[in-house]
């Protein structure tokens, strides 16, 4: 399955196939915003051992700026991100970008808010979802990447 990717060209989760990729519907004009840089520092932690981060804008609760363009250049001057990022995508209903239409259909999962949280398992398969409310760094999201890393 792929994304398009806010630099161009596509982002293929086959790409990522044998390490667990945290998928999340980020808005840059949200009150949750400021979790970029704990999804930064996620990424830092554990990129080394096989975590991709992969951020998804999306429009659907009407809180992303207007175009990919500006979402990049905010992401990369405010929070210095450098992690995967899609272009602007629906997340939910009938648009919602097939990755999200797949979780729905697998778990039941369909973000209710911005900055939601997908964990995919290096098998391919929902690990675990968490809400808005869930720091990227909060221990249950850590513990989760590591026994997806094998680090426990």
């Amino acid at each position: 399955m792929g994304f398009p990717s806010i630099d161009g060209g596509v982002l293929n989760m086959s790409d990522w196939t044998g390490q667990p990729v945290l998928v999340v519907n980020t808005a840059s004009q949200c009150a949750y915003t400021g979790q970029y840089e704990a999804l930064q520092t996620l990424y830092d932690t554990y990129r080394e051992d096989g975590l991709v981060v992969l951020a998804v804008p999306s429009d659907d609760f009407r809180q992303e700026l207007d175009t990919a363009d500006e979402v990049r250049d905010f992401c990369e001057m405010a929070f210095g991100l450098d992690m995967p990022m899609t272009d602007i995508l629906s997340v939910k209903g009938r648009n919602a970008h097939p990755f999200y239409q797949a979780v729905e259909a697998d778990v039941g999962f369909v973000p209710r808010w911005n900055f939601n949280k997908v964990l995919i398992g290096e098998n391919g398969q929902v690990v675990e979802t968490w809400g808005a409310r869930t720091a990227p760094m909060a221990p249950a999201v850590r513990r989760a990447i590591e026994a997806e890393l094998n680090r426990e």
